[in-house]
């Protein structure tokens, strides 16, 4: 090959290589505007994956169990062994008992938990497993706003007070995640009591596009009020198949169906995604 013919050939190698480096940065960059929100397929609990536009990361809750690894790993990158923000959103085995196995494996940058006390070994392990991890502590508390970047954050609903010696699902933490025009209501194991607290505090202000069937769709949660205020294009029952408890409960299930809201089920699809360009909100399929 002559000398002329290398230089062509360099020169053709040199802008095929500046060619993908920029459809590289239009990609990337394409993907760091969008919302991924997915519930994890982790039986009988909750457990909520974010991953913002900025690529922060939050887990909410973890599920019953390791198996919330396992669930991680997919939606994780395997050389990734950091997640910004963890919220176990109150002490009961199904939503804190898989965290147990995750702060040993990631480095935390945050846990945002309320003051509503579990007397369990789990629960007592979950306390062991954050003091070990080291990671900073903050005490969840109506008002708050956890800024994800990217124009995305969190906002706290509740609870708006201590909550050391109620039950635990009272004292959950409610969060709302808010980017753009778009919203999903996080609403963990309230009662209809602190749900229906909520549409007074906030009324019009509940509005989302997805709401998370509280209590995975337990007849003491999906208050017909705070449904109705929240007004979700897309609801998620987020529990086992063969669950004791018989989630969810006909009444609920009805009235989703009676408002018109389609429901995706963990137990029937596995883990649910969501994607937000920040105007408008789709199910990934």
């Amino acid at each position: 090959m002559g000398k002329s013919a290398r230089i062509s050939l360099y020169a053709i190698l040199a802008l095929l290589f500046f060619t993908a480096c920029i459809w590289y940065a239009v990609i990337r960059e394409s993907r760091r505007e969008l919302l991924t929100v997915s519930f994890l397929n982790i039986g009988q609990g909750d457990s909520i994956f974010i991953k913002a536009p900025s690529g922060r990361q939050v887990l909410i809750d973890g599920g019953p169990s390791g198996v919330v690894l396992r669930e991680l790993s997919k939606v994780i990158p395997w050389y990734d062994r950091t997640i910004d923000v963890v919220i176990p959103t109150h002490p009961d085995a199904d939503h804190i008992g898989g965290l147990v196995d995750v702060l040993p494996r990631y480095k935390i940058g945050m846990i945002v938990h309320s003051d509503v006390e579990g007397d369990t070994a789990t629960a007592k392990a979950l306390v062991d497993g954050m003091a070990r991890e080291g990671a900073r502590q903050v005490i969840a508390h109506r008002g708050q706003i956890i800024d994800l970047g990217g124009g995305a954050y969190l906002e706290i609903l509740s609870p708006d007070r201590s909550v050391k010696n109620v039950e635990t699902n009272t004292g959950c933490v409610v969060t709302r995640l808010v980017y753009g025009k778009t919203a999903f209501m996080l609403s963990c194991d309230a009662p209809k009591e602190i749900e229906n607290y909520l549409v007074w505090l906030d009324g019009t202000d509940l509005h989302a596009d997805v709401l998370k069937a509280g209590h995975h769709g337990s007849k003491n949660s999906s208050s017909e009020l705070f449904v109705g205020f929240v007004n979700p294009t897309y609801s998620v029952f987020s529990r086992g198949c063969k669950n004791k408890y018989g989630h969810p409960a006909p009444e609920v299930v009805a009235l989703f169906e009676r408002f018109d809201i389609p429901t995706s089920d963990t137990c029937k699809e596995g883990t649910i995604t969501f994607v937000s360009d920040g105007n408008t909100v789709t199910l990934k399929r």
